[in-house]
């Protein structure tokens, strides 16, 4: 049963939510487009297919909170659902890792460049930290708050590790139906051989960890903010 201080996403409240991400995306792309028209150069376009990436997890997480509306909830459809969110969950904190590419470029000023990196990794985190939220509502309703937060927990681990497999062993989410039988190889290679991936512990424990503290901060910001919405109304 949903708590009284538990914050939930309505039809009314996604509208204005997903504008503003739109918005914030959109923010972004032009940057790239101003950079592209400026400087003759497509370096940073490879963000815009990074940012569509970050979406895809919100897609899912959207679509599962509309089939959790529904009198009678298919498991198998909400299991499909939930794991495609959590295979497409690590593109959007990825980005973050794409501010290593900031420097002087084709006579672009760096702080022009910094300045779109940022705002593509925003985006990033965004896109990510929204659809865990939805999913940590859907999860926390159904089976209770402790269920919530470990399923939480082990999204933001997956997210550690995948941004771990993209950024440094050149994976993709897409790979899993592409070259299913060569990621697990090497997964299974990096979970006997741990020596021979010195960063991948590390790497996963750090973005993890990192984006652990950021959404607690923000899930305490939204719980409190419904708190205080109630009393105003009361």
């Amino acid at each position: 049963m949903m708590k009284r201080d538990q914050v939930w996403m309505t039809a009314q409240t996604q509208a204005p939510l997903i504008m503003a991400l739109v918005l914030s995306s959109a923010l972004a792309v032009a940057m790239t487009a101003v950079r592209v028209i400026h400087s003759g150069s497509w370096v940073y376009t490879f963000l815009v297919w990074n940012l569509f990436l970050a979406w895809i997890p919100l897609a899912f997480a959207l679509v599962l909170w509309w089939v959790s509306q529904w009198p009678r909830r298919p498991w198998g459809l909400s299991m499909a659902l939930l794991g495609g969110w959590l295979l497409f969950f690590p593109n959007a904190p990825y980005i973050v890792t794409d501010l290593m590419h900031v420097g002087a470029h084709h006579d672009v000023p760096l702080w022009y460049d910094a300045m779109m990196l940022f705002v593509f990794a925003w985006n990033g985190l965004l896109l990510g930290f929204v659809s865990l939220w939805i999913v940590h509502q859907i999860v926390e309703r159904r089976l209770g708050v402790v269920a919530g937060w470990l399923m939480v927990a082990s999204a933001l681990v997956a997210g550690g590790f995948g941004i771990y497999l993209g950024r440094f062993l050149r994976w993709n989410s897409w790979d899993v139906v592409t070259m299913p039988h060569s990621l697990l190889a090497n997964i299974l290679d990096l979970l006997v051989n741990p020596l021979a991936y010195p960063h991948a512990f590390s790497v996963t424990v750090a973005f993890a960890g990192t984006l652990a503290v950021m959404y607690v901060t923000l899930a305490l910001l939204l719980r409190t903010q419904s708190r205080f919405d109630r009393t105003k109304h009361a």
